[in-house]
């Protein structure tokens, strides 16, 4: 399996297979902690083998920098069909976050990993900002 496609952004769909991304990002910046930002979304698109269909589980965390998770972990499963003549199938998926809360400045990681096993890592950094005057 490859990882084709994995950010973090304003907003996602997919339609009739399609993968539909708006404005991607790794930074956001506040005046003050706790951080808050209305709504994004984590897209991505892995493709699979023939060898690899069946059932696979992905799950997505989200971290500060000293490793402790931030928002409810997002643990699915995902079938992987062939149909005859195919020698891969891709697969999206659109994880949509509304009210993110983050404790602190600093970085940030969303973590992707499928049947156990790490395929991508997205850092997102939130900085301060400085008032003027």
């Amino acid at each position: 399996m490859q990882l084709e496609i994995f950010t973090l952004c304003d907003a996602a769909t997919e339609y009739a297979g399609k993968l539909n991304i708006i404005g991607t990002f790794d930074a956001l910046r506040a005046f003050e902690a706790p951080i808050a930002h209305p709504q994004c979304a984590i897209a991505g698109r892995l493709r699979f083998e023939q060898i690899e269909e069946g059932e696979h589980r992905v799950m997505l965390t989200f971290a500060d920098e000293d490793g402790n998770i931030v928002m409810p972990k997002f643990d699915s499963n995902l079938a992987v069909s062939f149909s005859p003549g195919q020698r891969t199938v891709t697969s999206h998926f659109v994880i949509l976050i509304q009210q993110i809360r983050l404790p602190r400045f600093g970085e940030y990681t969303v973590d992707l990993a499928v049947d156990g096993r790490q395929l991508g890592s997205l850092p997102l950094y939130v900085t301060k900002l400085e008032r003027a005057g």
